[in-house]
């Protein structure tokens, strides 16, 4: 299985810090955003990566991971996203690094307080179509905000819908996706949407309506550092004092 870690976008929801950096490379207590991501990837098993992103400031990435070594990772890609086009759209971009393997997808403002190897683990298992990691979320109004799953009788994704207005279930999408190779087909037949991406939510509803679709419901700790200002330090806060990808 190879992993693919998004580092692009704009990062307008944590301006002003953005103005000067990408977001990713933004500090989590004590190192930049990005390494606890690479480090949840690398500890689940996953040593072969591509790095995604784009920007006036791509070449830090390079500067900051060179080859990947110094972080357990044995061989270390890059592509570069030239304008922000959606998380589908950036996944694209690495077919000819995935070729015919599984792969892992992580936005990499994502972050996991324990290891996310028994997803993998349990990916390695289905070898054939998606599987999304949800996690609870108690408030509905920050659930208006999210990628939400509905849930038939018998517990399987009926359909994910973005930004309800009346939410299907307490559960988020988290920005943890697997696929096997016919992502990049399903990719190839996608419509931008209204705000002119490439949605990964029309992806997943791909392998939803197809009934290949699984998913694993996350525990633990899991915060999206590129939210909010406020999510950004709440994460920060949570790392500092509990660390993260543990176990």
């Amino acid at each position: 299985m190879k992993g693919v870690l998004l580092a692009g976008g704009t990062g307008s929801r944590l301006h002003p810090l953005t103005r000067i950096t990408n977001k990713h490379l933004l500090p989590i207590y004590d190192r930049p955003m990005i390494s606890y991501a690479v480090e949840a990837l690398v500890k689940a098993g996953i040593t072969e990566l591509m790095v995604v992103t784009g920007g006036t400031h791509a070449g830090e990435f390079l500067r900051l991971l060179s080859n990947g070594e110094d972080h357990g990772v044995d061989r270390l890609c890059y592509a570069y996203q030239e304008r922000p086009g959606g998380i589908a759209e950036a996944l694209g971009l690495a077919e000819r690094f995935v070729g015919d393997d599984l792969v892992l997808v992580m936005l990499a403002d994502n972050v996991f307080g324990a290891s996310i190897r028994p997803v993998v683990e349990a990916f390695g298992r289905q070898g054939k179509g998606a599987r999304i990691v949800l996690a609870r979320v108690e408030e509905p109004e920050h659930l208006r905000h999210l990628g939400v799953p509905e849930l038939g009788p018998d517990g399987s994704v009926v359909r994910i819908v973005e930004k309800p207005h009346d939410p299907p279930s307490p559960y988020c999408v988290t920005g943890l996706y697997c696929y096997d190779p016919s992502v990049f087909s399903v990719i190839a037949t996608l419509e931008p949407s209204g705000r002119g991406e490439l949605e990964i939510t029309d992806v997943n509803n791909h392998y939803v309506a197809a009934g290949q679709m699984s998913y694993d419901v996350y525990e633990g700790f899991w915060g999206d550092a590129g939210e909010s200002i406020d999510a950004y330090y709440a994460v920060n806060d949570h790392v500092r004092r509990y660390g993260a990808n543990l176990g």
